[in-house]
């Protein structure tokens, strides 16, 4: 039901503004429609926001642009298939951190995150945030501290049980929380992990912001605090870990567009170019804002950095945790 308002809201957002450029001239690129491979299921952020670039592209640029779901192996299958083909513009991918993360998680990935791909540009981020169920009388990240010391057969937290989520959650709680008794449930989803939360059953919750904000808008979850280095402007009042004393947990979901290795600098010039235009425009941040993104356009160096930086922040937090790869 949430799934189905978020994409009716996406769309009513963008029919206002849906030919703006259906007169430009068409450029050289592409000669062919574009298929994009969002390698999650449909009805998610990352979903989403590559439809929603989607449409743009395909109005902007005179050709089709359509997305394909192509789930499996945390995003593995889908990111083998766009590995493997023809680098002329044609297969795009859309992704999330796990892109990265999956490096170094998993030994017999399809695909080299470095190797394999050209980055294009990080398109939005969106902050992770620790959130508890009202019952929990703390409001701060010191305050659930103090009662997870003080009790810590009491407490356990929903998380995501593989790659990025499960990462940053076992950093966060064992490594900057201290909390090496505190006990996380894994989930193969955010929704369950959410109604877990919400009844209870776990009452603390570390998840990315989007599935989680419905549910402090509606009071039913409290946010003790956000994972970005900056507060969000979604959510402006909940404060980061850094200014409540825990530095050096920070963490953003990033969706990103990458294409495969080799594939010529004009068409990943165009396309960063294109994407930076795009999520400018008032009513794509106002989607965006609708599932807790912050618009973002970075280089593609910018991107390739940041792939780098989590191969590396990632594999030394395995190591600090004495995690095997899969």
């Amino acid at each position: 039901m949430r799934k189905a308002l978020i994409c009716s809201t996406f769309a009513a957002l963008l029919t206002v503004h849906g030919t703006a450029h259906a007169q430009q001239p068409k450029p050289a690129y592409p000669s062919k429609q574009v298929r994009i491979v969002v390698p999650y299921p449909a009805g998610g952020p990352t979903d989403m926001i590559a439809r929603l670039l989607a449409q743009k592209l395909g109005e902007r640029l005179g050709q089709s642009f359509y997305v394909e779901n192509v789930a499996g192996a945390s995003g593995a299958v889908g990111a083998g298939q766009v590995a493997k083909s023809p680098p002329n513009g044609e297969n795009l991918l859309v992704v999330t951190n796990d892109f990265a993360v999956a490096s170094v998680t998993n030994k017999g990935l399809p695909y080299d995150p470095v190797k394999n791909f050209t980055p294009v540009t990080i398109i939005a981020s969106s902050p992770q945030v620790i959130a508890v169920n009202p019952s929990v009388p703390a409001k701060t990240i010191k305050e659930l501290v103090a009662l997870i010391d003080a009790n810590p057969e009491k407490y356990n937290y929903a998380a995501l049980g593989i790659g990025f989520g499960a990462l940053s959650a076992e950093r966060l709680f064992k490594l900057g929380l201290k909390q090496d008794k505190l006990s996380r449930i894994p989930f193969n989803g955010a929704a369950p992990a959410v109604t877990s939360t919400l009844s209870g059953q776990t009452p603390i919750i570390y998840m990315g912001l989007p599935p989680v904000a419905p549910h402090i808008n509606a009071e039913k979850l409290r946010p003790l605090a956000v994972t970005s280095p900056k507060r969000t402007a979604a959510f402006p009042n909940i404060p980061t870990l850094t200014e409540q004393g825990f530095p050096s947990q920070e963490s953003e979901l990033q969706i990103g567009m990458v294409a495969p290795a080799g594939t010529p600098t004009e068409i990943v010039s165009l396309l960063q170019k294109e994407v930076s235009e795009i999520i400018k425009l008032p009513e794509v941040k106002k989607a965006l804002e609708t599932v807790s993104f912050t618009p973002v356009a970075s280089t593609p160096e910018e991107y390739a950095k940041a792939i780098n930086s989590d191969i590396q922040t990632w594999a030394d937090v395995m190591k600090d945790l004495n995690i095997e790869p899969n």
